[in-house]
């Protein structure tokens, strides 16, 4: 049920996995084998596949053939030519790919794990025009047994137009806000990049389709593969599909400037799920989903035309804490560490380890550094600033200046026994000796002008658990975005003299001051792990592909009176829940321009008084209106239950008195929300605010529903509201929305019709105790009162639905026109009316 590595230079790879038990968090990667799984494009991930894990594991001997894809924009092709008999040849991993991910999905793969079988998709990562298609088959067949991999076949030129064009210098500097300027990337406005892209979208499409086998379920991973959920959700209708974005995603203003941006969305939203590393991310693509396609944007995904609803949510990655104290404790490593302390006596270090692309900010680092040098000469001749750097392309280590930078500071500052900056490629650094360096830094310094999630921070944390020193962390990077890491010290990476004062503030830190800070870093960092984020995206997309999967409602039979009425009759003691919007009450969007109250129909007080007749029946009105609205039912109909402002307050049957669900909770929020509303209200003609006991409702269209330019506007003014709303309010007050077809609802997130129904099971229905507080908010139904011997629910809300089926002696019928877990259905008024009086008669 999860993801695995793919073969070759690209940094997204698609996957379906294989889900055989439940999800859990076992720990300790290993490099993933194949001929290299794509290459981490400045932090880009790949995408992952399923199959069953070789018995014996992966080759990882020396090759005679090396299998990667030159990094240059062109990259010549040297043939692997097939004589007689095929070249002997051995499968590596790609130093390219992206090892955190990578590690994540070996953590939790069997033996250690519950993901027992999983397949990566991907390219090799070597040129392949030379391939015979002999040699073809031989590749897929190992890579199938050795490396749990299936091949995307890519020709070299189709690869160069797809991934160093269209990916590398259309999509990637868009993602980090640096738009290509028309002149030098003629590529971003016109060219015929997309349509490669295109094609190896499709490519992928069709490999996923052929070893997709029921239960799999499809990970999408980063944005080489934007088009592809779309693309096999159309082949594929019925399978489970996360997309993971691995990077930074942009403001819709960023976002519109692509010219292909609607084919993009559309493709992402083919998936159950969206993953971000942060909250900005997420709302980034929700305001940019409702700003181009006009689609509603909610807090918790995308409300797409129809009954389709794309989840989006925040999943940030970490890493395999387990593991990495592992090699920490490599004998190698300790031996390094006591080498650095021999070499640097008496220096102070300053590490860091970046691409070196213009969103890493080596560039800024080295100025920053330099500044620092000139404002506290005190520390020249003091400190060293290590600089490791990850290999990138030629262009972008050009466009860095950072040799000239490098040069300039060590011919300024250097002395015969000091040398102020070391520069480091990787292929020059073992990963035990980088593990030496975060363990002897002073200072790990990020300065990232825009970045996900920086997991080189969580290994310096980790590799502090004796000395404690600070991180100096940009505030652009995911990483910074979360609370934990809020102990760094913080700086803007375009402020030289900033982040000159962050680094002599670091070195000068007391070391209690230094050892509080850290404390909270490790906290997050062991909470926040690798075997986190795998598991809780995977089951996250398993979980919402069957809430979007419900049954049709052409297979849902409508409610069988004879049944349900035999039922009812052999009962003692009976619950009824009964919605009122959309079931009881279907009214026309030019009644809601009301001033003069709520005016409960005659045939719904007719029917409401027969049920409540029956002394065995103890009959709840479900509603989102206020609790002065459902009074007017209440007066005619005394011994009705009412349930207002979904689920906030309560009035049990007989009693005049209404329960508040929520009476500890902050209503400070109102005032503010009610300040936006009127704001997005002053630009929507019709619409009007009502603002409740624990609830804000805001009318957004009361127009004629014909009129779709209207309602077309008035949905992007609450798509915009809720958005705004949910950003500045939602988290600090814990709220949620309910958006429907012509307003939403904003009220307390642990609250709804379902808990509400859970608190009425759990308590007499004439209890008079002052509050429902004493009783939980999220009770476990299955131990729920058991006086109840026949429960009749008749509603639109899923939710509530869904609770209800686990119970005994339950008979729940939808009236949402769509999809249900529902027993029966009910589809119109009439139908509603007439049936219910034909099963109490």
């Amino acid at each position: 049920m999860l993801p695995a590595p793919v073969t070759r230079p690209l940094s997204a790879a698609s996957t379906a996995l294989r889900q055989l038990g439940g999800v859990a968090k076992p720990a300790t990667p290993t490099p993933p084998p194949g001929p290299g799984p794509a290459p981490k494009e400045h932090g880009e991930e790949k995408r992952k596949p399923r199959r069953q894990p070789s018995q014996h594991g992966l080759s990882r001997s020396q090759t005679r053939k090396s299998m990667r894809r030159s990094s240059s924009a062109s990259h010549p092709t040297t043939p692997l030519v097939r004589s007689s008999h095929a070249p002997a040849f051995d499968i590596l991993p790609n130093p390219h790919g992206n090892v955190g991910l990578q590690n994540a999905v070996r953590s939790v793969s069997f033996p250690r794990g519950p993901l027992q079988e999983k397949l990566w998709v991907g390219v090799l990562g070597t040129p392949t025009d030379g391939f015979d298609s002999e040699l073809k088959d031989e590749v897929d067949e190992r890579m199938a047994a050795e490396a749990e991999s299936a091949v995307v076949w890519l020709g070299d030129d189709e690869f160069d137009k797809y991934y160093h064009e269209f990916c590398k210098r259309v999509l990637w500097p868009s993602l980090h806000y640096a738009v290509p300027d028309a002149p030098r990337t003629k590529v971003f406005y016109s060219s015929t990049s997309f349509e490669q892209y295109k094609a190896v979208n499709e490519k992928f499409a069709e490999v996923i389709v052929r070893n997709y086998r029921e239960g799999d379920i499809i990970w999408v991973n980063d944005y080489h593969l934007f088009l592809l959920p779309q693309l096999v959700r159309s082949k594929l209708p019925d399978a489970p599909i996360g997309y993971f974005h691995h990077v930074a995603f942009p403001s819709s203003e960023i976002f519109r400037c692509l010219s292909v941006r609607e084919q993009l969305l559309r493709g992402i939203l083919g998936a159950d799920l969206v993953g971000f590393q942060t909250h900005n991310f997420a709302r980034h693509f929700r305001q940019t989903v409702t700003r181009i396609l006009q689609a509603e944007g909610v807090p918790k995904g995308i409300q797409l035309d129809g009954a389709h609803f794309v989840d989006v949510a925040v999943f940030p990655i970490g890493i395999d804490v387990r593991a990495f104290e592992e090699k920490k404790r490599d004998p190698e490593v300790l031996e390094y560490v006591g080498m650095l302390k021999e070499r640097y006596k008496g220096f102070k270090l300053i590490v860091g380890r970046d691409k070196l692309d213009f969103v890493q900010g080596v560039r800024q680092k080295l100025l920053a550094f330099e500044e620092f040098l000139d404002k506290y000469p005190e520390w020249q001749g003091k400190v060293v600033l290590i600089q490791v750097a990850l290999s990138t392309t030629e262009e972008n280590e050009q466009e860095g200046h950072v040799s000239e930078i490098v040069t300039r500071i060590n011919s300024r500052f250097s002395t015969l026994t000091y040398q102020p900056v070391v520069f480091l490629h990787t292929e020059e650094l073992t990963f035990s000796q980088y593990l030496a360096l975060c363990t002897m830094a002073d200072v790990f310094l990020v300065t990232s002008l825009r970045e996900g999630m920086a997991l080189r921070t969580h290994e310096f944390v980790e590799c502090q658990t004796e000395r404690k020193r600070p991180l100096v962390l940009s505030e652009f990077t995911g990483t910074y975005s979360y609370s934990g890491f809020r102990s760094c010290i913080a700086i803007n990476p375009w402020d030289y003299r900033e982040s000159a004062r962050a680094i002599f503030t670091a070195l000068t830190m007391p070391d209690a001051e230094a050892a509080s800070r850290w404390e909270d870093l490790h906290k997050h960092v062991i909470t926040q792990t690798a075997q986190a984020w795998v598991t809780s995206f995977v089951s996250r997309v398993e979980r919402v592909h069957e809430e979007h999967r419900r049954r049709p409602l052409d297979s849902i039979p409508t409610l069988n009176v004879a049944q349900v009425k035999s039922a009812y009759n052999a009962s003692g003691e009976r619950l009824i829940l009964l919605d009122l919007e959309g079931t009881l009450w279907h009214v026309s969007n030019l009644y809601l321009i009301h001033t003069e109250g709520f005016t409960p129909p005659k045939e719904m007080i007719d029917l409401l008084r027969r049920l409540t007749r029956d002394e065995k029946n103890k009959v709840y009105l479900l509603s989102g209106r206020g609790t002065a609205d459902l009074e007017s039912i209440g007066v005619q109909v005394p011994n009705l239950g009412l349930c207002a402002e979904n689920g906030c307050f309560v009035r049990p049957p007989g009693s005049a008195r209404w329960i508040d669900m929520v009476p500890g909770f902050n209503k400070d929020w109102q005032g503010p929300c009610v300040e936006i509303l009127q704001y997005f209200a002053e630009r929507t003609p019709g619409s009007f605010i009502e603002k409740r006991g624990a609830s804000v409702l805001w009318r957004y269209y009361t127009g004629d529903l014909a009129d779709t330019a209207a309602l077309q506007w008035a949905r992007r003014q609450a798509a915009e509201a809720q958005n705004h709303i949910f950003d500045s309010l939602g988290e600090r007050f814990r709220l949620r929305i309910i958006p429907g077809a012509t307003a939403f609802l904003v009220l307390p997130k642990n609250i709804s019709r379902s808990t509400a129904v859970g608190s009425i099971l759990h308590i007499g229905v004439d209890d008079e105790q002052p509050s429902l507080s004493t009783v939980p908010m999220s009770p476990d139904l299955d131990a729920a009162d058991d006086s109840f011997d026949f429960i009749l629910v008749v509603s639109s809300d899923e939710r509530l639905i869904q609770r209800l089926n686990g119970m005994r002696h339950v008979e729940s019928v939808s009236t949402s026109l769509k999809g249900s877990d529902a027993k029966w259905r009910l589809s119109i008024e009439e139908e509603v009316y007439a049936t219910l009086h034909a099963v109490v008669d």
